[in-house]
Parts: C-alpha cells; sequence; structure tokens
C-alpha cells in the first residue's frame, strides 16, 4: 500500500475514492494507499514542472517495525505538475539518523546515481543489517530532461530480532490454560531513551504495560501452522516504560491454537495457549537491560471466563481485577507460570498487516420479535465484535448472539452456522457498564440480545479484519452494480482476517484453496493485499506434501484432502498475481520451487496428459444444475498449470524451464482435443464420464487455451447458445463463473456478457442483492426463490468466491489492466455495454492512482483517463473519437484507435 496525504474513505454515494462505505472510522491506513504502502512524504519539492517525491515505502508497510527480511526492498512515488514525467535515474540514501540524511550524509549505504527508472521494489544493496536497528533512508530522482528533484523527505525500517539467538525470553503458560491475564513487575533504575516489546503467542494475546494497552492489534499474533512457524510482533513502548516500578501483563487466549478451529474441534495444535515476550530497554548510558517471560510471571483468570473464535467469549464483571497491569497492585494469590523449553517453533518477524478493528457500524434499528429479545440491524452484513453499552443490576446475564439473516419472524437465523454457537455472554458488575468480547470475532449483519434493552446507538458492531487499504473504487449509473461493488468490498474485507477464509460465521473459516485461487485477481484490485498474500502463500508453502500436492486449505488442519485440481492451482495463481499486479518478482521466485513440485505432482497422477476424475474432487463446485465432467476439468487446470509455470519462468529468466512448460502445455493441449473436442468445436458428453456440453467445460477450454484457433468461434458460440437455452443465464460454479464473461467478452460475445451481469433473475448476482445481500453468498440462491433458506449445511452469505466477477468489472468497465508487472504500463480500455451510460473508477496501484471516467450521450463517447508518474498508459478509443493532440497515435485495429499516452490527466471525446 502507498499512502500518499491524509486517509481518504469513501463514502456512500462517492465512489470516487477507495475505502470503506460508510460510518465512522476509527482507524485509516495513512494517505490514499495502494499495493507498496507509502509513508506521506513531504518533499522539499515545491509544485512545480518538475519531478518530485511524494512519498516512500519499505516491503509491504509505510515504516515497518520489527522488519526481519535481510534486504528490503524500497518505493516511492513521484508527483508533477507537469505530464508526461518518468524517472531516468535514482539515488537511495540509508543512514543511522534523519539527520544526517538532511545533511546529504548517507553512513550505512549510498547507492550511487543509479540510471534508472525503477522505482518499485528496488532492493537494498548496502552492508548486511543489524538487529534491532532503524535505519532511515531517502531518496532522489532526475527526470527525463536530466533534472535532479530534492530529496524526499526521510523515511524509516526498523529491524527485529533476526535471529532466534536473540531470544532470551521463555515460552509460558498457565497451569490450567484457557483464558488469563498474566503479569510481572520490573524496576528501572536508569533513565529510558528507546524501548521495545518483542511478543507472540502459541494462542492469541494482547499486552498491557503499566495499566494501558500495547498497541491496536486485535488477535495477535494470526493464524498460521504453529508447528512450522508462528509470528512474534514488535512495539515501541518507549513512552511506556518509566523510571522506577513497572509491570509488564498480557491477556491470552486459545485462539486458532487451542480453541475451535474449523469442524475439527479445539485442541488442533495444542491444549494450553503460551506467551513469549521479550520487552528490550535501552537507556541514556548505552546499556540494555530486558525483562522477558520466565518462571517468575504470575498469571489469573480474571474477568474473561473463557473465550474461542467460533463459539464466543464469557465474561463476568464481578471477577474484574481492576489495575492488573500497574505497579501497586497485589498480586500475591496469583498461580505461578509453568514453563516449557520444549517448543521447538522459532519466532519469526510478521510479515501481513495486523488485523485491527477500522470502522464502526451503529445499529440503524432495533425489534422486539419476543418479550425479552431485542434484535438489531446494523445494515451491512460484517466481521467482527459488537459493542453494547448497558446499565443493570449485579449478577444480570446479557446474552447476544450473532446471525447474517433473520427468519421469517424476525428472530435470528443460526441454522447455518452449525456447530458455531457465536454467543457471547457477560454477567454484569453493577451500573453502567460497556460490554466487548477480546478474543472472538463473528460473521453477522444482526445482533441479538436479551437481558437488557440498549438503544440503537448503543449497539455498536466493530469491523475487524487485516488492515488493508481499499484501493478500488467503481461507480456507474446502474444502483445495482454499485450495490456489487459495495458487496465484492465488504465480502473481501470480512474474508481477509490473517488468512483468506471461506466464511466468517460458520464452524469453518479455513483457508480454502480454490476460493482464494479464483479470488485472488479481484483481490488484488479491491485491496493493497500484497503483503497479506505473500504471507499466505508461506502458509500454503508450510502445507505442501512430500509428493507435492498443494492442500485443499492453507494453513492444513484436518484431513480435507490434497492435490484438487483449481484448488491447489492457488499455488501458482497466487504468487502470478503478486507479481502481475504488485510487480513483486520476489514472490515469484520464492514460490517457483513448490510450483515446479505441483507440477510433478499433477504429471505423476496424470494418466499421459490427461488427468482422471478423482483430481477433481469439488467438480465445478455449486453449479446450477449442470455438472461437467470432472475428468476435462481436472485436464484442463493441468493445462493452466503448464502454461502459467512458462510465464512465470520466463519472468524469473528460466528459458529452459520456459519452453519446456509450453511443451507440457502443448501434450495437454492436443491431449484434451483428442479426449473432449469434435470436429466442430462441440464438447463431449460420456455416458460414464459425465457432460463435456456445458458452459464450465467450454469456459475452461477457452480459458486455458486448449481450443485449435480454427474452432474457438465455435466453441464461445456454442457456449452463447447454452447460456441462451437457460433464457440468458449462467450455469457455471466456483471455477467456471471467474472465467466466464471475461471468455465472452474476449471471444467477441461483450453484450452476452453485460446481459449476464445485469441479470436480476435467478441465478445471478442481481438476484442476491435483490433479496437484501450486502455481501457474496455461498450459493447462488443462498435464499431460494420461494423465500426458503437453502441447506443450512453449506449456506454462507459471505462467501467471496463469485465475486470474482469484479476483475471482469475493473478491466471492463473501468478498463483498467496491467500491460506490465506492477501496472508500470497500463492498458486503458474501458468496453461499455448494456445499460451502462457512465463510469468513474479510482484504482491506488503501486506507482500511484490510476483514474478512467467515461460516458456515453446521444451516441457520443467521452473518456478522462489519469495515469501517474512514471507510467505511460495505451489507451483504445472507439474509431472517431477524437483525442488530446498530445497524446501519441499507435494504431487502428477493428475496433478502436491506439494512442500511447505518458502521466497527468487526458481526455478524447466526440
Amino acid at each position: 500500500m502507498i499512502a500518499t496525504g491524509a486517509p481518504r474513505w469513501e463514502k456512500e454515494g462517492d465512489m470516487d475514492r477507495p475505502g470503506p462505505t460508510r460510518r465512522t472510522v476509527l482507524k485509516a491506513t495513512a494517505g490514499t494507499a495502494a499495493f507498496i504502502a507509502i509513508s506521506p512524504g513531504t518533499s522539499a519539492a515545491a509544485n512545480g514542472p518538475g519531478i518530485r517525491v511524494t512519498g516512500t515505502g519499505v516491503e509491504h508497510a509505510a515504516e515497518p517495525l520489527g522488519l526481519d527480511v535481510p534486504r528490503p526492498r524500497l518505493s516511492w512515488h513521484l508527483g508533477s505538475d507537469a505530464r508526461d514525467q518518468v524517472q531516468s535515474a535514482y539515488r537511495l540514501l540509508v543512514a543511522t539518523s534523519a539527520d544526517l540524511l538532511r545533511e546529504g550524509a548517507a553512513d550505512v549505504w549510498d547507492s550511487g546515481k543509479v540510471l534508472a527508472g525503477d522505482s518499485l521494489l528496488v532492493e537494498y544493496g548496502g552492508p548486511r543489517l543489524q538487529a534491532r536497528t532503524r535505519y532511515w533512508w531517502t531518496v532522489r530522482v532526475w527526470d527525463a530532461q536530466g533534472i535532479a528533484s530534492p530529496y524526499g523527505e526521510p523515511s524509516w525500517w526498523e529491524t527485529g530480532l533476526q535471529d532466534a539467538a536473540n531470544w532470551t525470553a521463555h515460552w509460558i503458560r498457565p497451569p490450567d490454560g484457557g483464558t488469563t491475564q498474566l503479569r510481572r513487575p520490573f524496576h528501572v533504575a536508569a533513565p529510558v531513551v528507546r524501548a521495545r516489546l518483542h511478543a507472540t503467542a502459541l494462542g492469541v494475546y494482547e499486552p498491557e504495560l503499566n495499566g494501558h494497552r500495547v498497541g491496536d492489534h486485535r488477535l495477535a499474533p494470526g493464524w498460521t501452522d504453529y508447528r512450522v512457524r508462528v509470528q512474534y510482533q514488535t512495539y515501541d513502548v518507549t513512552e511506556l516504560v518509566r523510571e522506577g516500578d513497572n509491570v509488564l501483563g498480557a491477556h491470552l487466549g486459545p485462539g486458532w491454537y487451542a480453541g475451535h478451529v474449523g469442524m475439527f474441534g479445539p485442541g488442533q495444535y495444542g491444549d494450553r495457549p503460551l506467551l513469549r515476550a521479550q520487552l528490550e530497554i535501552d537507556h541514556a548510558d548505552g546499556s540494555r537491560s530486558t525483562v522477558g517471560t520466565d518462571d517468575g510471571w504470575r498469571t489469573t483468570t480474571g474477568a474473561i471466563r473463557s473465550s474461542d473464535l467460533l463459539m464466543g467469549e464469557e465474561q463476568d464483571a464481578r471477577a474484574a481485577t481492576p489495575g492488573w497491569s500497574s505497579p501497586g497492585y497485589d498480586a500475591s494469590s496469583w498461580t505461578a507460570v509453568e514453563v516449557d523449553d520444549g517448543i521447538g517453533v522459532d519466532p519469526v518477524a510478521q510479515a501481513d498487516p495486523p488485523v485491527r478493528a477500522t470502522e464502526e457500524l451503529p445499529a440503524v434499528n432495533r425489534t422486539e420479535p419476543a418479550p425479552g429479545t431485542c434484535v438489531y440491524d446494523l445494515g451491512q452484513n460484517m466481521v467482527g465484535v459488537v459493542r453494547l453499552r448497558v446499565d443493570g443490576a449485579a449478577g444480570t446475564e446479557v446474552r447476544v448472539r450473532h446471525a447474517e439473516v433473520l427468519n421469517p419472524d424476525g428472530t435470528a437465523y443460526t441454522d447455518n452456522l452449525r456447530e458455531a454457537t457465536a454467543t457471547d455472554t457477560y454477567v454484569l458488575g453493577g451500573g453502567p457498564a460497556v460490554l466487548e468480547p477480546k478474543f472472538t470475532f463473528h460473521g453477522f449483519r444482526y445482533v441479538e440480545v436479551t437481558g437488557a434493552a440498549p438503544e440503537p446507538a448503543d449497539v455498536v458492531g466493530l469491523v475487524l479484519h487485516t488492515d488493508l487499504p481499499q484501493t478500488m473504487s467503481l461507480s456507474t449509473d446502474q444502483p445495482m452494480l454499485d450495490r456489487l461493488q459495495r458487496n465484492i468490498t465488504w465480502g473481501q474485507r470480512g474474508n481477509f482476517l490473517s488468512i483468506p477464509t471461506d466464511t466468517p460465521a460458520r464452524d469453518e473459516r479455513l483457508g480454502w484453496t480454490g476460493d482464494i485461487n479464483v479470488f485472488c485477481g479481484t483481490a488484488a484490485y479491491v485491496a493493497g493485499s500484497a503483503g497479506f498474500l505473500a504471507k499466505w502463500t508461506t502458509d500454503l508453502r508450510d502445507a505442501q506434501s512430500a509428493d507435492g500436492a498443494f492442500p485443499d486449505v492453507a494453513p492444513a488442519v484436518g484431513d480435507l484432502g490434497a492435490g484438487t485440481a483449481g484448488w491447489g492451482d492457488a499455488g501458482i495463481t497466487v504468487p502470478w498475481v503478486l507479481h502481475e499486479r504488485f510487480g513483486d518478482r520476489r514472490a515469484l521466485a520464492e514460490n517457483y520451487p513448490a510450483m515446479l513440485r505441483w507440477l510433478d505432482h499433477l504429471t505423476a497422477t496424470s494418466d499421459g496428459d490427461l488427468r482422471p476424475a478423482d483430481g477433481a474432487r469439488y467438480g465445478d463446485w455449486l453449479n446450477v444444475d449442470e455438472e461437467t465432467r470432472r475428468d476435462l476439468i481436472a485436464t484442463a487446470w493441468v493445462g493452466y498449470a503448464a502454461r502459467t509455470a512458462a510465464q512465470v519462468a520466463d519472468a524469473l529468466g528460466e528459458a529452459a524451464d520456459a519452453e519446456r512448460h509450453r511443451e507440457h502445455h502443448g501434450r495437454v493441449r492436443q491431449a484434451f482435443q483428442r479426449a473432449y473436442l469434435d470436429e466442430t468445436g462441440r464438447l463431449r458428453d460420456d455416458a460414464a464420464a459425465g457432460r463435456g456440453d456445458t458452459q464450465t467445460g467450454y469456459v475452461l477450454a477457452l480459458s486455458f487455451d486448449l481450443v485449435p484457433a480454427e474452432l474457438r468461434a465455435a466453441a464461445a458460440d456454442r457456449l452463447v447458445s447454452l447460456i441462451e437455452q437457460r433464457g440468458g443465464h449462467l450455469s457455471t460454479g466456483f471455477l467456471g463463473t471467474p472465467y466466464l464473461l471475461p471468455v465472452l467478452t474476449a471471444t467477441g460475445h461483450l453484450d452476452t456478457a453485460y446481459r449476464l451481469l445485469e441479470q436480476r433473475e435467478f441465478p445471478s448476482w442481481g438476484y442476491q442483492i435483490d433479496r437484501g445481500a450486502t455481501t457474496m453468498w455461498e450459493r447462488w440462491d443462498s435464499i431460494r426463490p420461494d423465500g426458503e433458506f437453502n441447506d443450512p449445511s453449506m449456506n454462507s452469505f459471505n462467501h467471496y468466491a463469485y465475486g470474482s466477477v469484479g476483475e471482469w468489472m475493473y478491466r471492463t468497465i473501468a478498463g483498467i489492466e496491467p500491460l506490465d508487472p506492477g501496472f508500470r504500463r497500463v492498458l486503458v480500455r474501458p468496453r461499455p455495454g448494456g445499460g451502462v451510460g457512465r463510469a468513474a473508477a479510482r484504482f491506488s496501484g503501486p506507482y500511484g492512482e490510476i483514474a478512467t471516467r467515461w460516458s456515453r450521450v446521444d451516441g457520443g463517447y467521452r473518456l478522462e483517463a489519469e495515469v501517474p508518474v512514471n507510467t505511460t498508459a495505451e489507451v483504445h478509443v472507439p474509431i472517431a473519437v477524437r483525442a488530446d493532440p498530445n497524446a501519441s497515435f499507435i494504431r487502428r485495429d477493428a475496433e478502436f484507435d491506439v494512442y500511447e499516452i505518458g502521466s497527468g490527466k487526458w481526455e478524447f471525446t466526440s
């Protein structure tokens, strides 16, 4: 994410700026952020025709604290008041203080003047970085005419502990497990100049220091396979440590480690949570003192009697321990902790942004469907927790249940939650109280409260998710499409919580690889998700089996299988998206060996170049009564894997590998045509294997380049015919839907693509919206046309897979596509159609903001385009449209005139 300026968030009806859709903002990442977080920089340059540095960032954060990447990558944004501005050279300075940089000195590294246009993920090239060190850096650039900018305002990154040997703290646990408080008093004898807390847990934790909460993370350290890795966090606590008596403490809960995970029950990794924390204090005399977890810590239960991510939290205010993390508190009755030095996993620095509360949604109304039961509507299906303000007598029990939808009688519908109780319970201590759980989260729109009847203003949803900046806004003159855009965004926000989950409400919340495989392309537009997705690819590699199969879920848990077509392929798709959208070549290099093992697995489980049906165990999941033969699906995805691996190898400079992968794709292509395609371009049905002549069959065959060129038109026409046979409706499931509209558009059937997008009858996106959807549904008919709910055993109302249509919307309606990795070169090509008469989009990309606005009125057409400094764009406009005279005409094809433009704002009209 790149942040440049003050936080900007979208309001209802104002889609020109990315961000959440409404209501109070608790926290916003500074600035309009894009794929690489960049701290707002105020360059010394005054506005003018020259080029200037407007912001800087390191890796995928603005100013990362506790970064343990050996060679961090540096990025910067550029601005100019003139058009056609590019960078021709740069010079990076890294120093141990900002003052040195302001004097033009660099005591760590000076890159010298580098003749290159690179300004995204430029690798630090200085000496080995030291642990526990803040590094300041700045950059200046030269424009195309060789005119230098001033240096940007100094920014920084700070290294963490780096090496396991730097950990001196021990793992500790409460003897009885559960949700507890832990504390240790300590004395500081010398003035403090710097203090850092490094902390983690096998479970979830929230640190406190001298009566103050440390940081704003939720559910730290997040979910990983704790048998392989656990992330630690670094906090700047300099202002909280003081000379004299101090207390370091933490709340600790089971979390993913010891609590319920998915449908598998509790204790998937261990039966009791553990804490590891190390406070390092630097003094004015140059000495350092350390306070770590050891056998001197003590623990008690406190007000939180139990917590579970799926089941909810129980609190009893009568057992609260006010002042427990402050000096002077009497903890003599607390229990000594246990030290466990047998934990074999070393903490690694957190790679993804933390989970935070980013927004508040107050209830919009209250009903009372039964005496003593109040139901509150937050107006939006969200993920997080509820904060209540109540007033009641001591011993009063207040129960809060969560639901995505309501029963016909207005009560909370919870059958689809399966075994997840999703209930928070509070026993009041007497008098006014603010109730809020600490170590759980829920997926819900409706809140059922018993034991109290607060006013709607006193019932507030706190939106929790991995704190990613929203980077894509899209508005049209079609309200249904604008609602669809918001549903996609809210679905991603709720399901991007430490890992990409499938649904946040029921007893699942697993990292299903199939869901993110089909959605990651959309996700990379919607939010600055580079660090989040890169971290998850590590989870995926951790879970890869010895024979190369990627699992069906990551982190791996339970026994859900591996090697499934369209699911395991996330091991190729997600790294490729990281490269294509974020310019992250390192992600390709880190994941490429795992991709090769996946391809070996596909070969080993194929019969010649055809993969049997058991390779596609889920088929085209949740299709609409049109099951595609699974051997066709499995084989098609082998073709996809080989073709995409060739692109990856090309990007990495592995020419021999690229040729080998292309040959593999060619063999699969020929085998596919022999087995499934007749001479007319029609896919074959088989009495035993099932149907090939389905919408999904043609979509996959055409998308993965498995149809000979001379038969593509016939195959596409057959796809359109199948759609028309259903009255203009789709029948595709999880695997077919993401590619359906792109295939129709690429084969000359844009009108059919728009017809499907704008359809309001079942099955369609509009059908869901007309029935009140505010996020994406798992099923096309989670609520059936007769008003009944679908099968409660699998019926989520917040499940982003069908939101994969967003990528087509951003490429086709907004007309914004990458031509080079990271959007260094941009394709601006809106494709008007259907009932859409105007559209406006703004996308915060790795190099800055890309915007389009178009309208067609009375036979005319107008397009406005804006691209950032250090990028160029290829603009496609209808023939006979007048271009800005400074735009460079390139060519004319059958449909468009094509121009090249540089940075700045441009207009094309007719």
